[in-house]
């Protein structure tokens, strides 16, 4: 089951949803159907309570919710399979053509930890092209919601740098919360997968880093796009055989498989636990090689640009493509920046 939030083409108000087909279908009012047709008699209550239009509320609506949601989705599929035609409790359309609602990222978690180092093939390419720093595993730090997008939408190129990168991660969702959580139990507190793009300013990068910071160049607007769903942790498959691509203006630019992860997704999520992990929490597992950053003898070429389109995909999940568009500013903007520039991209 692949969930996604999506703005629904009427009221245009972001709902949540599950994938059929070329479909989506809403699971709020899925699930008011499902009550209705058992007898309820305030099913739209009920349901906006137990599977509310959000999806970080409806994980942090726990066990209960998650239920819900997959059996409003089985309920709708099985009519969908025999041609039956679904609508909500009073006849309102719940099952939209994709081609006519907006895809926004699945979720704006509360916090995203972003954990580097468990490629090891990624490491590797990184002492190979002479990169300063080492890449040990367990590197973590804090990714902003803020800077989260969703498929389709652009990628800012900021005119503080010049060496724009990508960095094609799987995002493990949290569903339950806990600390100091046992590597056995991990796998009850996930709640699904998504696509992860790391976008990255390398000078901005680099010069913070001579001071052991990793803030700025991983932060900025739009440098987290996220999606385009969340597969549900009993429909990824085997998590530790997916295959992984990211892909510039279709050529393949970081092509890998998460059995290359030197520790395993239970593992990663007991590590991080360490401090309290919430509902809805995305917790990164590291970039694969293929980094722009990292190509020898010359980067140059691969560097993002704006007019580039760029595809990350990982297997039973799906395809999250953004565009790269150059920044905007006003004249203020551009007097602000350029007074400022020397203290940013100098890597």
């Amino acid at each position: 089951m692949k969930l996604v939030t999506f703005v629904e083409p009427y009221y245009k108000q972001e709902r949540i949803g599950f994938l059929y087909d070329n479909k989506v279908v809403d699971l709020t009012l899925a699930y008011a159907k499902l009550l209705r047709d058992r007898g309820e008699t305030q099913p739209y209550l009920l349901a906006s309570t137990i599977v509310p239009p959000c999806m970080l509320s409806m994980l942090r609506g726990g066990e209960r919710s998650l239920n819900a949601v997959k059996e409003a989705g089985s309920y709708v599929a099985e009519k969908l399979n025999k041609g039956q035609q679904v609508c909500g409790p009073c006849d309102e359309p719940m099952v939209f053509d994709l081609s006519t609602v907006k895809i926004k990222a699945p979720i704006r978690p509360g916090k995203i930890i972003h954990t580097a180092g468990n490629f090891r093939e990624h490491a590797k390419e990184g002492g190979q092209a002479g990169w300063e720093f080492p890449i040990p595993p367990w590197i973590s730090f804090l990714k902003a919601p803020s800077a989260i997008i969703g498929p389709d939408e652009p990628i800012i190129y900021p005119k503080l740098t010049k060496k724009l990168d990508h960095e094609i991660e799987m995002a493990i969702v949290i569903g339950k919360g806990g600390r100091y959580i046992t590597e056995n139990k991990a796998w009850d507190h996930i709640a699904g997968f998504t696509v992860f793009n790391d976008i990255t300013a390398r000078d901005i990068q680099r010069n913070e880093m001579k001071n052991g910071l990793l803030n700025l160049g991983k932060n900025l607007d739009t440098f987290a796009p996220l999606g385009p769903c969340i597969t549900l942790k009993e429909a990824i498959g085997d998590v530790h055989n997916l295959k992984i691509e990211l892909r510039v203006n279709g050529d393949p630019r970081q092509v890998s498989n998460t059995n290359h992860l030197s520790v395993k997704i239970n593992e990663i999520v007991s590590h991080w636990s360490v401090m309290t992990l919430e509902p809805g929490d995305i917790i990164t597992t590291g970039t694969v090689s293929g980094v722009a950053a990292f190509r020898t003898p010359d980067p140059t070429p691969y560097w993002l640009k704006p007019g580039d389109v760029v595809e990350a995909e990982i297997e039973n999940i799906g395809i999250l493509r953004n565009p790269v568009v150059e920044d905007k500013l006003t004249p203020e903007q551009m007097e602000w920046l350029k007074r400022r520039e020397h203290l940013f991209a100098s890597g």
